[in-house]
């Protein structure tokens, strides 16, 4: 498998989750997923395979923009995330700055950090959980 084939037009939180709000230190797009830099406070795109604190994700971003521009994010509930989802399978931080994978696509080193579980082909509920294990 590979990364989610996101359409960020069509990303949508449900009116239960629970929504933050931040600022971004780089430029990202709706249905990327992101971790905050303590050193800048600032929003950047999660990667499983740079570093733990990057693979610590906060949330899944319900809007795009640019370096210093405010942007919302799902921190827990359901989120359609604009790509079809397989039922039942576990989604996490991918290798791929701000992707989302399934959990089988994590390789050798990487920072697990689980983003949540797909309910539908639609939605994944999101619940993350920032192990701070690396894939022997």
């Amino acid at each position: 498998m590979s990364d989610l084939s996101l359409t960020a037009a069509n990303v949508d939180a449900a009116s239960s989750a629970s929504i933050a709000t931040g600022t971004l230190g780089a430029t990202a797009t709706a249905g990327q997923v992101v971790y905050l830099d303590s050193s800048t406070d600032k929003l950047r795109l999660a990667d499983a395979d740079a570093s733990q604190a990057a693979a610590n994700a906060v949330g899944i971003l319900l809007g795009g923009g640019s370096d210093n521009q405010p942007v919302h994010y799902i921190v827990v509930g359901d989120i359609d995330v604009g790509a079809t989802l397989t039922v039942g399978e576990i989604y996490v931080v991918s290798g791929t700055a701000g992707g989302i994978a399934p959990e089988a696509d994590l390789a050798t080193a990487d920072w697990v950090t689980v983003l949540g579980v797909a309910t539908a082909a639609d939605n994944l509920m999101v619940s993350i959980v920032a192990s701070g294990a690396q894939v022997p």
